[in-house]
Order: structure tokens, then C-alpha cells, then sequence
């Protein structure tokens, strides 16, 4: 088989985000765009050859196909492996943990993580490397310096290839391995988590629901809830990935798991309930009558995290991303251990868990993980918070109420502004930013504001600094103010407001936070001038 050189021109819209490229599926079907870009990747990693590559997907519109253009690009750039998931599937937790397990050089996951699938929706593809996390921001700016100047790419002469039965063979001078995608991850949690306590719960009286959303964590659900926990059949409800997930958007939060919240807040609801994504790195908890807010989340696991055999010896550090409340921080205080504030991207743990310095790490958007790999990861999560009810005999509110009795209540909401214009989402951004100066000392809402800034992080491990990563309002009382814009659509704009106080009272733990916090929410949307320069009422989504 013969490695063609095709000439190409460069793309002027292929600069990666904070997760790779993320483009309608008719832009990645134009003549050459992706191969221009897995050719960008290619040549932004020139030690490739006879590597090991990782590659899969969530299952979405225009994966199968892609995977074979990859496979043969992969081909003819020199690789030495490649890995791919049966069926071209994997979630991107099971790459992080099969590059690390495999000692690959990276991987390539194709996905476009919540947001829909279909032919008219959206397509993703990103590249992890050998610690298993997403690339650092030199590798995406060396993929986007290549994108802009590419004239050709490199692909095999070849027809497509057998990836839906597991086996080994060759694609001219690269090896294929097609393999289970869910076998490698569910043994890491076998060793991460007592299944054998789990396994008693489920036998018990508990009963719990995981709604996979059509996505790809159904398979990972199905092997591990049920098969391997022994939770009863029908504990996983859309649990078959689909192209296009079964018309739904796989977002696991109020709005768009609503079927799950609504059967959580029923009259004879399960237990426990959860959600995971497209790609299978988020996550949304809830208990009976109870949703966990993501922050929440987090800040309980760590307090909770030596009820898990890994972490029996206690945390080496917490980090969150800036938007995501400071629960965890008060938690990591408790402990007498360090905690961190990075930009959002979970590429920003990376360094600290490569370093040693912290174990647990989370967002507000539904991520949350641990050292275990170099990704968010939605099983792990649910795992996690069984664990922590298996060790406890409580119910998620009490564990969550006698959280907050203990560290205080960090009221928080999220408000999101989806699709706007995205000129009228920079002027937003433009004209908060002008503000900061003068924010100081002015009292809005009855609470002085301390500092007003565009939060910039400086890495500890290795010097690098991120600017220009929210704008920021910070109350002499605690609270907190952000302004972002998204960088996970791909069209448009999603402005993100969030708003944070904490609550030390009990008595006053137990209050509708939209109503504790429309104060906050009420400056947030004066300062942004939401409803004039753009006519909405309400945000799109409320988390």
C-alpha cells in the first residue's frame, strides 16, 4: 500500500479550544478539513514514529468515519500502533486510562463532549498526551501554527478496516489492535473502589437509576452497575449509544437529564440517581428530592475521600477551577492541606497531579477526578459518591447537610446565556472589564467589593502564566461574582455568570439558592446589561 501526499490549503478556523476543535459535522465533512487538522496534529508531535497512538470516540455522527480516515493518516505519518476502541468507541476517561496503562505516546478522542450529535450538530476531536490528559497549551498553539501553514497531508492508499471485532493486524507497516474499550477501565476501578462493599448495597434495599443519555458511558454503565455491582437490569436507562443521542442533548444537568431529575423528585424515587455526557467525563449526582450541585460534589468527596480503599491514606491536595465554589477550599483547610485555583480546563491539573501535589480536582461543570488518570471522570464520580454512601448509611441529603453543618453552606448558581451573537458576548466581556477599575470599594447589593479582576494563573509547576481566564468580583463577606465566555460551543457564544456566598448558620442551610443569591444574580445582570443587549428574559440554562 502505497502513502499518498495530498496537497492541501490551510483552514483559517482551526485553532483548538480548551478541548480540541469542536465544529458542525458539515465543516469537518469538507474536502480536507480533517485531515488538515489530524496532519496538524501529526506534525506538532515530530517524535511519533513507531509510537503508540490511542483512538475513539463517543460515537457520534461522523465517528465511524473518521476513524478510518485516522487510521490511515496514522498509517502514513509513521505511528507504530494505534489502539482503537471496537466499534471506534471509547469514553475519555478509558483513553487517559489506556494511554497510561499502555505507556502510548497519546491519543486522539473524537467527540464534542455535551454537546448534540447528529448531521446537522456538532463533531470534536482532541489530542491527550503520554500522562493521558489533554495537550498543554504549547502543543495546541504548535497544532494551531501547523494548521496555518499546511499544504499537504499524508494518508495510506487503502480501503477501510474491520474496528467492530476485537483483534490485532496491520494497516501497511502500523499495527491495529481493536479492543474492548471498557475492559482496562472498569478493572482500574476494581482497584480503585471495594466492590465487594458495593456489592452490598446493591443487594440491600438501595436502589439507584444512571441515565447514560444514549451516550457512551452506557456500555461502561452496564458492565460495572450491573453486571459487575449486580444492581438489577433496568438500573441503566439509555444505555446504547447512539449517533445522535437519541435526539436528546447529552448535558447531564436539570435541563437536559430533566427525565432523570424528575424521577429523583418523584414520589417513589430511587435512592440515588446519575448522568454522565457524551464522552463520559461528567457527571450530575442526586439523591432523593436532593441534587448535588457539582461544587458540592467535590468538596464532600474529599472530605469523605478515606472511605475509598486508593485513598485511605488521606489527600495530598485539592485543586478547582476559579468558577467552581470554594467549598473544597474550606475542606482542604480542615485537612491541613494545599489547595489550588487554576483557569478552567482540565488540562490544568495536569502539571499538579503530575507533580504529586494534589489527588482530587474538580469543576463546576459537572467534572470532577482524581490522580487515577488525567481526566474528569463521570463513573469514577458515581463510584465515588457510592462509596461514600456505602461507608456512611446515609442518604446523599444527609451526607450533604451534615456537610454543610460542618464547613458551611456555599450558596452557588450558575446562570448560562447560550448562543448569543458572538460580538454581543465580547462587548459583554469588553465592557465588564472596563468597570474593574473602579469596582473597588463600591458597595453593590450591600457588599463591598474587594477586588475586581481578570483572573491570570500563574502554574507553579512550571511557570507558565494564563491570562485573560474570567472576570472577576470578589465581597469582603466571601462572595463571589465571575463573567465567562465559553469555550465549549461551536457556534455563537455562552455567557456564564456565577454567583457564590457562603452560609455558616444552619438554620439558614436550607433555603432556595435563586432566592439567597438573587441579590448577586440581580448585579450580575445590571453590570453584564444582559436584557438590553440582548432581549433575554432568563438565562437558557440554571445550574
Amino acid at each position: 500500500m502505497a502513502v499518498l501526499q495530498i496537497a492541501t490549503r490551510p483552514f483559517a478556523d482551526q485553532r483548538p479550544g480548551t478541548s480540541g476543535l469542536r465544529k458542525k459535522v458539515k465543516v469537518f465533512q469538507q474536502p480536507h478539513y480533517l485531515e488538515n487538522f489530524v496532519q496538524s496534529i501529526f506534525n506538532a508531535i515530530p517524535d511519533r514514529a513507531g509510537k503508540t497512538l490511542v483512538l475513539g470516540g463517543d460515537g457520534r455522527f461522523y465517528n465511524r468515519e473518521a476513524i478510518q480516515v485516522i487510521l490511515r493518516m496514522a498509517a502514513g505519518n509513521g505511528w507504530g500502533k494505534v489502539i482503537v476502541g471496537r466499534g471506534g468507541l471509547f469514553s475519555t476517561p478509558a483513553v487517559s486510562t489506556v494511554i497510561r496503562a499502555r505507556g502510548a505516546h497519546g491519543g486522539i478522542i473524537l467527540s464534542a463532549s455535551h454537546n448534540a450529535g447528529g448531521p446537522d450538530q456538532d463533531f470534536g476531536i482532541k489530542y491527550n498526551t503520554a500522562n493521558g490528559g489533554p495537550a498543554p497549551e504549547q502543543i495546541t498553539d504548535a497544532i494551531w501554527t501547523a494548521s496555518r501553514s499546511i499544504q499537504g497531508y499524508q494518508i495510506l492508499d487503502g480501503a477501510d478496516v474491520d474496528i467492530d471485532h476485537a483483534a490485532t493486524f496491520w494497516l501497511g507497516d502500523m499495527q491495529i489492535e481493536v479492543c474492548d474499550p471498557v475492559a482496562e477501565y472498569a478493572e482500574l476501578m476494581a482497584r480503585i473502589f471495594d466492590f465487594d462493599a458495593l456489592k452490598q448495597l446493591m443487594q440491600g434495599s438501595f436502589r439507584m437509576r444512571f441515565d447514560a443519555l444514549h451516550a457512551i458511558t452506557g456500555p461502561y454503565a452496564h458492565e460495572i452497575f450491573e453486571k459487575q455491582l449486580g444492581a438489577p437490569a433496568g438500573t441503566v436507562v439509555n444505555g446504547t449509544p447512539l449517533t445522535d443521542f437519541g435526539g436528546g442533548h447529552p448535558d447531564p444537568n436539570l435541563v437536559y437529564a430533566k427525565p432523570l431529575a424528575d424521577e429523583l423528585f418523584a414520589e417513589n424515587a430511587p435512592d440515588f440517581g446519575a448522568a454522565s455526557d457524551g464522552d463520559g467525563d461528567r457527571n450530575m449526582i442526586l439523591g432523593r428530592h436532593f441534587f448535588v450541585t457539582p461544587s458540592d460534589s467535590l468538596a464532600v468527596l474529599a472530605a469523605h475521600a478515606t472511605a475509598i480503599p486508593a485513598y485511605r491514606q488521606g489527600l495530598k491536595g485539592i485543586a478547582r477551577s476559579m468558577p467552581t465554589s470554594q467549598a473544597a477550599d474550606v475542606v482542604a483547610e480542615a485537612l491541613g492541606i494545599a489547595h489550588y485555583e487554576t483557569p478552567t480546563g482540565w488540562k490544568f491539573f495536569g502539571n499538579l497531579l503530575d507533580a504529586g501535589k494534589i489527588t482530587f480536582c474538580g469543576e463546576e461543570s459537572f467534572g470532577t477526578g482524581s490522580d487515577h488518570i488525567r481526566e474528569k471522570d463521570g463513573i469514577w464520580a458515581v463510584l465515588a459518591w457510592l462509596s461514600v454512601i456505602a461507608h456512611t448509611g446515609q442518604p446523599v441529603a444527609e451526607i450533604v447537610t451534615r456537610h454543610w453543618q460542618r464547613f458551611g453552606r456555599h450558596y452557588y448558581t450558575r446562570h448560562d446565556y447560550e448562543n448569543l451573537p458572538a460580538e454581543i458576548g465580547e462587548q459583554i466581556m469588553h465592557s465588564i472589564a472596563a468597570q474593574l477599575p473602579v469596582l473597588p470599594g463600591q458597595t453593590l447589593a450591600g457588599r463591598e467589593i474587594l477586588i475586581a479582576d481578570d483572573f491570570a494563573y500563574a502554574d507553579p509547576i512550571d511557570g507558565s502564566v494564563s491570562a485573560h481566564q474570567g472576570l472577576r468580583l470578589l465581597f469582603a463577606d466571601g462572595a463571589r461574582l465571575i463573567f465567562r465566555l465559553s469555550g465549549t460551543g461551536t457556534e455563537g457564544a455562552t455567557l456564564r455568570i456565577y454567583h457564590e456566598h457562603l452560609e455558616k448558620d444552619p438554620l439558614r442551610q436550607h433555603q432556595d439558592p435563586q432566592r439567597t443569591l438573587r441579590d448577586l444574580i440581580q448585579v450580575g445582570r445590571n453590570l453584564s446589561r444582559i436584557e438590553t443587549l440582548t432581549g433575554r428574559k432568563a438565562p437558557t440554562v440554571i445550574t
